[in-house]
């Protein structure tokens, strides 16, 4: 049977095992959110190898279904109610990760965070506080854009140097403090810094004697940073060869418990 025919039925079998056309569908979903939420038929074929008749007919059910509008130039980009799942999953994501932030925070004794990239913001979805007098404190859902940021940095430290101009050229770079890079090129030499190290800092760059040290989380389903905060006292060079290790110990169990999740699922 040719491989186009199977795309016209719509219980078929994916080799998994699964249905194949809730595959194809969350392939395109997944597709549109990597081409910047708005795309083309031709775009979509090109990208994913699937005929037009098959990609029109997974679009018209997303359009239906509300995961997906088609614009008046007959486009098509993320729906509404994409938002609703994306944060019920951060909310259930943040919700996992406390019981390892909380590890971080008896570790290294300062606050622990977990951060996603949501288009060109950070969110920060999880955090348990440090228990110190003196200690950092971030609102579970604040925004804030990557280049003051720990998190930041190590959640675009993977991304070619193009798409992170273009971020850049979208969100500005005001900055916070003296301290925050304010340049495309400062903050691309940093993202090298990033990739050289394993490791991103933010110091004084968000909030002036605060200090940062951010992990991403690897092979997250969703690109994931863990960090924790603390005044620039406590949080020094010396400190920081010893967090490090904990950070990416931390980050690894998680990674472990998102794929063990995964793969039950």
């Amino acid at each position: 049977m040719p491989s186009s025919s199977a795309s016209t039925t719509g219980s078929a079998k994916s080799p998994s095992g699964g249905v194949q056309s809730l595959e194809r569908a969350f392939d395109l979903l997944e597709r549109m959110a990597d081409a910047g939420g708005e795309v083309g038929l031709s775009e979509l074929s090109a990208s994913s190898g699937l005929p037009l008749p098959t990609i029109h007919r997974l679009m018209r059910t997303l359009v239906v279904c509300g995961y997906v509008r088609q614009q008046p130039n007959r486009r098509y980009a993320l729906g509404p109610r994409l938002i609703r799942l994306g944060e019920s999953a951060s909310r259930l994501l943040g919700t996992w990760a406390r019981p390892y932030l909380a590890r971080l925070v008896e570790e290294t004794g300062e606050t622990a965070n977990m951060a996603l990239l949501d288009g060109d913001e950070i969110v920060y979805v999880a955090q348990v506080p440090s228990k110190h007098s003196m200690r950092m404190f971030t609102e579970v859902g604040r925004r804030v854009l990557p280049h003051s940021t720990g998190v930041g940095k190590v959640l675009l430290a993977g991304f070619p140097a193009d798409e992170v101009r273009a971020l850049l050229a979208r969100t500005g770079m005001p900055a916070a403090t003296e301290r925050t890079i304010t340049t495309p090129d400062g903050f691309l030499a940093a993202l090298r810094d990033v990739r050289d190290l394993g490791y991103a800092v933010d110091d004084n760059e968000q909030e002036i004697g605060v200090r940062c040290l951010a992990v991403s989380v690897p092979n997250s389903p969703t690109a994931a940073a863990i960090s924790i905060s603390g005044p620039a006292g406590r949080v020094t060079e010396a400190a920081t060869e010893r967090i490090v290790p904990v950070l990416r110990q931390v980050a690894a169990e998680l990674s472990e418990a998102l794929a063990s999740s995964t793969a039950s699922g």
